[in-house]
């Protein structure tokens, strides 16, 4: 029987296909893992795989793309991580429920544009698009699904009036989802609707042994007990585990972290709840 071998990634290459949760020590620059936790990798999970996917389609079309998941699943991290990797990143930094205006500083900031953005929308608008016109760039909305009308509508001037497009990132919550649909305007500049989910229990333990060497010694079993009470497949907690464990190890010279440890860690981070 003919088998067709494994497509590398545009943006992993051929470690996407060695094996699952295979470990790129250079993916993600100092500050980006979540409590800058010290050893923590960066792992190739499925969602890391389907945010590589999506947006080297996007960025080479200069569309959009929607990144879906729950809190702590590693939206922010697979998006800037990913970016990184293909362009120059333009991540917008706004209040919570912005207006046009908002994201009109917000690109002017995350350009460098010199001094503050004007006043008028018109001369703001010239100084963006000059600056977006010069080469492709990334643009990352946190939380998209808080946005107006009017700030879909400002994006999609900014995509359409740029002659080769213009790839935006949109990150929401999964319940978020309905209001990104809602907006018809994406239905026809969007590339991809890649969703990141939790971390199955029967993955867990191959996953944190990848995450950080602290959990190569601990027993699959024990590894999903802690997940089922504290993680529940959410790498975001699974590094402040990794750092609480890290602080339990240094404080009692242990080299490993054995069954009263783990359990004195759990307490710590949740407050000595049981499930």
């Amino acid at each position: 029987m003919l088998t067709t071998p494994p497509v590398p990634s545009a943006v992993w290459g051929a470690a996407a296909a060695t094996e699952p949760f295979a470990v790129m020590e250079d993916a993600a620059p100092p500050g980006l893992h979540f409590l800058d936790t010290p050893g923590v990798r960066t792992l190739l999970t499925p969602g890391m795989l389907a945010v590589g996917d999506a947006l080297a389609d996007a960025y080479a079309q200069g569309r959009f793309v929607c990144v879906l998941g729950d809190a702590g699943v590693g939206k922010t991290f697979a998006v800037h991580t990913v970016a990184r990797r293909l362009g120059e990143l333009l991540p917008l930094d706004f209040r919570a429920q912005p207006a046009p205006v908002d994201l009109r500083a917000a690109l002017h900031r995350a350009l460098g544009l010199r001094g503050e953005a004007p006043a008028d929308p018109g001369a703001a608008d010239t100084l963006i698009r000059r600056a977006l016109v010069l080469k492709p760039r990334i643009v990352v909305v946190e939380d998209a699904h808080r946005l107006s009308a009017s700030c879909f509508e400002y994006l999609r001037f900014l995509h359409d009036d740029l002659p080769q497009g213009l790839c935006v990132v949109l990150i929401a919550a999964t319940r978020g989802e309905r209001s990104l649909r809602a907006q018809r305007m994406l239905a026809t500049r969007t590339a991809g609707w890649p969703y990141i989910w939790p971390l199955t229990r029967d993955q867990v333990p191959q996953a944190v042994s990848a995450l950080h060497p602290v959990w190569q010694s601990v027993a699959p079993a024990d590894l999903k007990a802690l997940d089922a009470r504290l993680a529940d497949g959410a790498l975001r907690r699974w590094a402040v585990l990794t750092l609480h464990t890290q602080r339990a190890l240094a404080a009692t010279g242990a080299s490993k972290p054995d069954g009263g440890m783990l359990q004195a860690v759990a307490d710590r981070v949740d407050g000595g709840r049981r499930p």
